[in-house]
Order: structure tokens, then C-alpha cells, then sequence
């Protein structure tokens, strides 16, 4: 009886027991195919075959309601998500590239390891693992996002790695930095920095060529180099072309075969820029759109030895990339003004400098913004909330000015018909259409647009006249327009109006001028019809952070003892940023109502006599 009551155990429960192991794996097999369609989901993951890099994360818009399991998912996958690219050694911090999104919500510690006798071997050991918080973190382009660390302490290597503050322990560091297997640590004044497709040529922006200043250079010295992976290391593939066109920091060469027939291949390509040796000049060897095709497979053999040897590119973290979509007006067609500037820590200035323009029918701005820390891009999302089309340009390498306008240049010639190229402390102001009391809106854009079909001019040139302290201690509380009134009388320079689509192809210029295109020339304003106010010399608190940065790349800083005499430095003033006696009241030989009287009957609000731009200066 008792095996009888066994036997009918059995035909009860075990088809119970096969429907609940069947259960049972359904439930882990779904729960593995929707952690697994969360995956493809994540926005963070791009899968595009230039890449390679694929990276886990979770989406924001995951297929899972349920919060706490995106959280575990993201915990567990945390350490994969920061991937460093790149690292380039600049002289007072670390530029990291991180090759996907980094949520700028978060809290990111730079991580430092300790070097073994000082050598370039990293200590893996937690207890020789330092941490400091990040700058900065900024997106750079469609493939990357940049964060700026300090300096690493002495001993400790510049192969720095990044982490979320909230992430595991020290323990815990290896996995970090066996991830971010890239060791490489490249200087800010030998590389190729930026790249910019352009037509039949890729223009590659570089420095470390160390041409000659404002004229071009022999182009056939130089060849391009493009490919995937790491040639350096013998990894990927490259192409080799000719360069066309080389000036100061600007080289350009022709696109291989394969790119110029289809431009979208050249999404994620990397490009340098190669010296061409003695030996291959010596030779003369013609080089056709494709010299040369290296891969690691066939790089030992005679053809790619010689190409290798003779051909040794710089080193690199520029990658062609997507610009974004270009801006049009209302009703189609280009913008008729547009304005580009490059500026360091100059969010509390911008407002006025933008509005002013903008009356005066600037439709389009153009802000490369030079390692700002000051909070400069909520004031541009404040501006584009009032209407005023502004788009900020990362551009964290220093001393480039003139090969950022040129970046600039290309980049706005889609969209505008003429691009101005001056400073946030610089303004247009028409002397005698206020005095006879004829200056209207739009006044700087009708300028323009009268040359637009101009078969000769392609550059208006403005000369500008030197404001100084004007007898004031603190920042005019109503702005430069309103509280400088003293100059000096004599103008200094000029600064350019120009047809990005009638530039040379070398894109060489002077901050002030570029080189037009043979046939066409510039024209120079009268003094009596248009000025710029350049308001050079503020108060000393103002113009003292100043001192230490410029961005020109042929102007020495003012704390260097060389060209002590040049216009670019204040007359008198020294190496040391030291206030002079009776600074309020130097740089001044003419006193120049002439804007103040324009701003105030112009822009102040009847009632309360104030500003539009007047509350944020005072915030």
C-alpha cells in the first residue's frame, strides 16, 4: 500500500513540479531578454562600426518601469562607463576625452596613481591612488565629452583616469584603470587638435609645425594621414595624401579616394599631419590621392617600411566629425550678419556686447569658448530663451586663436553671408548717423548687405579706438558702453567684416584681417562713418585677469619679458600684474560721449532709466 500511495505522489506532483521549473526559467529567461533589449536601448551605447568601443549603461527611457532595477544595472556596469580617449598635458591642467556621454549631474573624481622610482611604470596598488574633483565637464563633439583635472602631484603619473565620486572603493581603482587601457599623454603644443571636412580636403588644425607667422609655408612638406585604431602602435589601417595648403597652424590636404566619393565614411577617422623627412624631399616621389595604405598585418613589408619610415605623423586627437545642423533664417536661405569671437571668462560682459549687436542687426553668434569656468552657458541658454540665436563652440585649446577663427570661418560659412570677427569689449558705432540722428535698427547689417553682391569686396575692415579706466575704480554698473567715456586719440588697429565663402584656401589671417581669395579686396570704413569702441583698458580688477591670458597664438602673455613694446600689451604697464599708480587715469586723451549719449537715449527704459542688460550686471 505504501509503494501504491508513493506511486500516486508521483502522478500528482510531478506534473506540478515540470510546470514550476518551467515557470521558473521563464521567468529568468524574460527577465535576461529585457535586461538585454535595456542594453541596445541605453543611449549611451553607440554602435557605429567606427567606434569599437561599445559601452553598458541604461537609458533614460528604458523599456523598465521599474527605477531600482535600471539603478542595480547601472551599479553593476558603473566602472565600464568612463572610457578615456585621450589625455593632453596642458600648462595649468589635464584635458581627458571621454569617448561616451558623462552625465554633468554627477560628482567625477580625476584619479592619480603614483609612479615606481619615478619612472613611467604606475604603481597598481590602492594605497598609491590619489583622487581630486574634475574642473570642468564639457561635451566636445558627437564622439566625445571632455573633463579638465588638476595637475597630477609630483610623483604621480599624468595617465589619469576618471571616476563617479559615489563609485566603489580604492579596492577597487584596478578596474578602472586596466578599462582605460590608453596610456598615452599627449602635449598641447605638439599635435593635431581639430579637423574639419571641407569639400574635396580635410583641414587639420596643429600645432608644433612652428611656420612662420602671418604668410604661407611650403604645403609639400607636409602629407595627412587618416585612419582608424592607433597607428602609432601599428594598429588599424592609414591613408597618406598630399597637402595643399599650409599656413601657421592650418593644414590642408586632400581626402583619400574612398572618403571624397562618400564624406559620410569620414565620420570618426582620425587625422594627423606628417612631416615629410629629407630623405623622401630628396627623392621626389609623386604622391598620388592614396600614397599609401599601412595595416599591422603587412606593415613589415619593404613598400609600408619605407612609407613608414619616411612619413611620421604627429601626434593626434583630431577626428572627423559631423558638424551639427546648420541654423537657417525665418523664410530660408543664409543669415546676412553673423558674429564669431573666441573668450575666456567673459559671462558676466556678454549680455551687452550681444544685445547691443543685436539691434544693430547681428542675426547669428558664434561663442568659442576658451576653457570659461564662470558659468557661461546658462547666460547664452538665458539669451536663446529672449530670441537671441547663440551657440557655443568648446574650444579648449589655448593660443589658437587665429586657427579657431579659421575653424570659425568654415564652420559659419554655411549659414552666413558675412561673419564678423572682434572681441565682447568691442562695439560698432556710427558717429555721424547719430549726429545728424539717423542711426537706426539693423544699421550694421544694411552696411554689409550692400556689398553682398559685390563682384570685388569680400572684407570691411573697421578701424577701433582704445578706451581706458575713464577715472573709474569698479565696473560701470551700467556697462562699458555707459561708464568708459576716455580714449586715447589716435586709433589702434582695425578689426574685419568678412565673406567666409571669398577666404584664401590657406584660411591664413591675423586675427584682424584674413587673405581673400585673388580678385577680391577689402575696404576700409571712414573713421567719421563707422568705429569700433574698444574698451581695452577697464579697471584694473577687470583688466588684470587679462593680463595673465591671451589667446593670440603669436602675442606673447604680457608677464613674458619679450616684445614690451607691442601694441598688444598696455604701454608702461611691465611683466607683473602690479596696478600702476593712477591707472584710473591713464589712457586718457580724449574724452567720447558719443556711444554713451546712443546707449542711453536708445536702450533705457523711459521709466526706470535702466538697461536691459543693467540687472545682470548687478546680479
Amino acid at each position: 500500500m505504501d509503494s501504491e500511495q508513493r506511486r500516486k505522489r508521483k502522478r500528482v506532483y510531478r506534473p506540478y513540479s515540470r510546470a514550476q521549473y518551467l515557470s521558473g526559467r521563464s521567468v529568468i529567461l524574460c527577465l535576461c531578454f529585457l535586461v538585454f533589449l535595456l542594453f541596445l536601448s541605453s543611449d549611451r551605447l553607440p554602435i557605429r562600426p567606427v567606434s569599437f568601443k561599445p559601452v553598458l549603461s541604461v537609458s533614460s527611457l528604458s523599456l523598465l518601469s521599474s527605477n531600482s532595477i535600471q539603478d542595480s544595472f547601472r551599479l553593476t556596469f558603473k566602472s565600464f562607463t568612463l572610457k578615456i580617449e585621450e589625455r593632453v598635458l596642458f600648462p595649468d591642467h589635464l584635458l581627458l576625452m571621454v569617448s561616451n556621454k558623462v552625465d554633468q549631474t554627477e560628482s567625477l573624481d580625476c584619479v592619480y596613481y603614483k609612479l615606481l622610482n619615478d619612472s613611467a611604470t604606475r604603481i597598481e596598488e590602492a594605497a598609491d591612488v590619489r583622487m581630486q574633483p574634475v574642473f570642468s565637464v564639457d561635451e566636445y563633439d558627437e564622439f566625445r565629452w571632455i573633463a579638465r583635472c588638476p595637475l597630477p602631484p609630483v610623483n604621480y603619473s599624468a595617465v589619469v583616469d576618471l571616476r563617479l565620486r559615489r563609485d566603489a572603493p580604492a579596492e577597487n581603482y584596478l578596474s578602472l584603470m586596466n578599462n582605460n587601457r590608453t596610456e598615452t599623454v599627449h602635449f598641447w603644443d605638439k599635435m593635431a587638435y581639430a579637423a574639419v571636412l571641407d569639400g574635396k580636403t580635410a583641414v587639420v588644425f596643429v600645432k608644433g609645425l612652428n611656420l612662420r607667422p602671418h604668410r604661407e609655408s611650403d604645403h609639400t612638406l607636409f602629407r595627412c594621414q587618416f585612419g582608424l585604431g592607433h597607428w602609432e602602435k601599428d594598429e588599424g589601417f592609414a591613408f597618406v595624401t598630399e597637402a595643399v595648403a599650409a599656413a601657421q597652424e592650418v593644414v590642408r590636404c586632400l581626402l583619400p579616394r574612398s572618403i571624397s566619393k562618400n564624406p559620410n565614411k569620414a565620420k570618426g577617422i582620425r587625422v594627423a599631419v606628417v612631416n615629410v623627412n629629407d630623405k623622401a624631399l630628396d627623392e621626389r616621389k609623386p604622391v598620388t590621392s592614396v600614397a599609401g595604405i599601412r595595416n599591422s598585418r603587412y606593415h613589415i613589408q619593404g613598400k609600408n617600411q619605407r612609407l613608414s619610415r619616411d612619413y611620421v605623423s604627429m601626434p593626434s586627437v583630431a577626428r572627423i566629425h559631423n558638424s551639427k545642423s546648420h541654423k537657417k533664417r525665418k523664410g530660408g536661405g543664409k543669415f546676412e550678419l553673423c558674429v564669431c569671437t573666441m573668450l575666456w571668462n567673459q559671462a558676466s560682459s556678454i549680455r551687452e556686447w550681444i544685445m547691443y549687436h543685436a539691434w544693430l542687426g547681428v542675426e547669428r553668434w558664434f561663442i568659442y569658448d576658451n576653457n570659461s569656468d564662470d558659468g557661461i552657458q546658462k547666460v547664452i541658454e538665458e539669451l536663446n530663451l529672449e530670441n537671441y540665436n547663440v551657440s557655443r563652440h568648446n574650444w579648449p585649446w589655448i593660443k589658437t586663436q587665429e586657427a579657431g577663427f579659421s575653424h570659425c570661418a568654415l564652420t559659419a560659412r554655411n549659414e552666413c553671408k558675412w561673419v564678423g570677427f572682434f572681441d565682447v569689449d568691442e562695439f560698432f558705432y556710427f558717429p555721424r548717423d547719430h549726429r545728424l540722428g539717423l542711426l537706426g535698427e539693423n544699421s550694421l547689417r544694411s552696411l554689409v548687405a550692400n556689398f553682398s553682391s559685390s563682384k570685388t569686396v569680400a572684407e570691411i575692415r573697421t578701424s577701433c579706438h582704445s578706451f581706458g579706466p575713464s577715472g573709474l575704480s569698479s565696473h560701470p554698473a551700467q556697462g562699458v558702453t555707459v561708464g568708459y567715456t576716455c580714449r586715447l586719440q589716435s586709433p589702434e588697429r582695425h578689426k574685419s567684416i568678412v565673406r567666409p565663402d571669398l577666404l584664401n584656401g590657406s584660411l591664413l589671417n591675423v586675427v584682424h584681417h584674413f587673405r581673400l581669395k585673388a580678385g577680391y579686396r577689402y575696404l576700409n570704413m571712414p573713421e567719421n562713418i563707422a568705429v569700433i569702441n574698444h574698451y581695452k583698458y577697464q579697471v584694473w580688477e577687470t583688466f588684470r585677469a587679462k593680463f595673465f591670458r591671451r589667446v593670440a597664438t603669436y602675442v606673447v602673455d604680457w608677464q613674458e619679458n619679450q616684445n614690451t613694446g607691442s601694441k598688444d600689451r598696455a604701454p608702461g604697464l611691465g611683466t607683473e600684474a602690479i596696478e600702476p599708480p593712477n591707472w584710473r587715469l591713464q589712457f586718457c586723451e580724449v574724452w567720447d560721449t558719443g556711444l554713451r549719449d546712443f546707449v542711453l537715449s536708445t536702450f533705457a527704459d523711459p521709466a526706470t532709466e535702466s538697461l536691459p542688460w543693467e540687472r545682470h550686471l548687478r546680479a
